[in-house]
């Protein structure tokens, strides 16, 4: 208002013409009217406002430094538009104008967001301060979401607030209690901000949600049961580290001295019953070895036993289980795999190793080692194996279905779609009783931990790392190792095509077409680049890895939910006359 324009030849007027974008559209007009000059009292400055040649306001005096405005009291519709500010017969200098203001009413189809989300948004931004573009209905029009709000969209309802993200705001204080009126919140981050206190018991009475991040403040006490109890079962993703003074169990506030006695007294109890155990089941593998065979004597390199395995077949019985080798099902890392059945007619895979492989010893007891670990619904299950001499085998669980490498083939006409391949990944990720072990792969070349080759010995970061070449090869569906020893192994080609293009999109299988969340996509990458770092101080454990992989799936799965409910509207929410 600092400024204003005028004509040079007194007598003119001044005008301002424009074309609407269509014959209905309608415009609400702004003007503003300072004088900025101090006129002497032989000088008046006074002009009528027309437009499209009608008068619109007349007889306008402008005060000295004071703003008078001028505007339409509703929409004004023409095919073409004039506005002329002209000069009374009583004025002595021309009309002026310091600024104009025209909007263009736009109709909005969609409805407002519902009141007690939206009440609740702008307690949560006055309670922290929030310094974004929240301005307006939170989530219409669609195209200008308040940042960080995700919406439902249902026919006609009132958009819903699903999804809030506050990460990396600033926010201090408590976990505002106005969150909890975000009755169908289900993704809430929270995470790397310097909040404190305790987590508030309010967040599990929100009945949707599916992924609660708090990482990485500085929260304290306990996180509340409901939450953890949710978290177990499935229902929630649950991040809650990087807070020093918060704890996951309700024995928090108790003393060190307490804290120690129920280790000491669980790893007496532990050894006991492991004794026992082992004295038991010593007797049980005598006599089911002596009712079998009697096994050649092994070589002096065979240094470890495989007294824990399920069921030690001779070579004999293999050749029979077998017919003698007579159907390949394919080519191990070590050895070829044969079809079979056991004399019940149960079908099973056997894997035998090569004789000349060289270390193959030890590559055949790792695996033997690893495959009794493991317990899952949807991983192969170990029957047997064969120590005869220079034969050594394992016999496993026949899958009919086929194997993951298989359904992830290009020779596969179905394409598993990619929340398919997330339920894979973070199913086999949650395996029995705590113990992670990415089954077969372990003791196979491309699979095998990096760190192996210099300790002979394997840990939890070595399932992590094998885990990790799998989730590389559900996202590309590209194998570990290509045939052509030339070309290079999936996590150098990952690294580079992602330092080269930096996009996803070209790593990621193409029989997709795109037909995901790159969000979704970006974060399993992370993670499985994340578990094949070549130490293993730097791979995440299997709790974090099931945790990152949850929200891949949550992500992914909202992204399908909202394209249903887009596609449900499109047919039976929208009606034309």
């Amino acid at each position: 208002m600092r400024t204003a324009v005028t004509t040079l030849n007194g007598s003119n007027s001044l005008d301002l013409y424009w074309e609407p974008e269509s014959p209905t559209s309608q415009y609400y007009i702004y003007m503003y009217f300072a004088e900025l000059e101090e006129l002497r009292a032989n000088q008046s400055r006074e002009f009528n406002i027309s437009l499209n040649g009608r008068v619109w306001y007349g007889q306008l005096v402008p005060d000295y430094l004071y703003t008078t405005t001028i505007y339409s009291v509703s929409p004004e519709i023409a095919e073409n538009f004039k506005v002329s500010i002209y000069k009374t017969e009583n004025s002595t200098l021309p009309p002026i104008i310091n600024a104009i203001e025209i909007y263009m009413v736009k109709q909005l189809l969609q409805p407002q967001t519902d009141q007690e989300d939206v009440d609740a948004m702008i307690n949560i931004k006055s309670t922290y301060g929030v310094k974004r573009n929240w301005q307006g209905d939170p989530c219409a029009p669609k195209a200008y979401l308040w940042d960080g709000v995700n919406c439902s969209y249902v026919g006609y309802d009132p958009p819903r607030i699903i999804s809030l993200d506050l990460s990396s705001s600033g926010l201090t204080g408590e976990i505002s209690p106005y969150i909890a009126n975000l009755k169908l919140i289900q993704i809430l981050d929270l995470s790397n901000n310097n909040l404190t206190g305790p987590v508030p018991d309010f967040l599990m009475q929100l009945p949707v949600l599916r992924i609660l991040n708090l990482m990485g403040n500085n929260l304290t006490g306990s996180v509340p049961m409901g939450l953890i109890e949710r978290s177990k079962n499935g229902s929630l993703s649950l991040s809650v580290g990087e807070n020093p003074n918060l704890c996951l169990t309700v024995t928090c506030g108790k003393t060190k001295k307490k804290n120690l006695v129920v280790p000491v007294v669980t790893s007496v109890a532990a050894f006991i019953l492991l004794t026992a155990l082992a004295f038991l089941w010593r007797l049980k593998w005598k006599n089911q070895v002596g009712k079998v065979a009697k096994v050649a004597p092994q070589s002096n390199d065979r240094e470890v036993t495989l007294e824990t395995m399920n069921r030690h077949f001779t070579y004999s019985m293999i050749l029979s289980i077998t017919n003698n080798f007579e159907r390949v099902l394919g080519k191990g890392g070590f050895g070829t795999v044969y079809h079979g059945y056991l004399d019940d007619t149960t079908q099973v895979a056997v894997k035998m190793l090569t004789p000349s492989s060289i270390q193959g010893y030890k590559k055949f007891h790792t695996e033997a080692e690893l495959l009794t670990r493991v317990h899952h619904q949807n991983l192969t299950s170990l029957v047997g194996y064969c120590d005869e001499a220079d034969n050594m085998g394992l016999i496993y669980e026949y899958m009919s279905n086929g194997n993951l490498e298989g359904h992830l083939s290009d020779k596969n006409q179905t394409v598993m779609d990619w929340e398919v391949r997330l339920r894979i990944a973070v199913d086999t990720a949650q395996v029995e009783d705590g113990t992670h072990v990415s089954t077969v792969v372990l003791g196979t070349p491309g699979y095998l931990d990096p760190e192996y080759y210099v300790s002979n010995e394997l840990n939890e970061k070595s399932d992590v790392f094998s885990f990790g070449v799998v989730l590389l090869e559900m996202i590309t569906s590209r194998p570990a190792l290509e045939k052509n020893i030339d070309k290079p192994d999936i996590i150098q080609w990952v690294n580079f095509m992602l330092a080269t293009k930096g996009d996803a999109r070209t790593v990621v299988d193409p029989r997709l077409h795109r037909d995901y969340d790159i969000n979704s996509v970006w974060k399993a990458l992370e993670v499985a680049l994340d578990c094949v770092s070549p130490t293993s101080i730097e791979r995440p454990n299997m709790n974090d890895v099931v945790m990152n992989l949850k929200q891949c799936l949550a992500t992914e799965m909202a992204r399908v939910k909202e394209g249903n409910e887009i596609e449900r509207f499109n047919r039976f929410g929208s009606f034309e006359s």
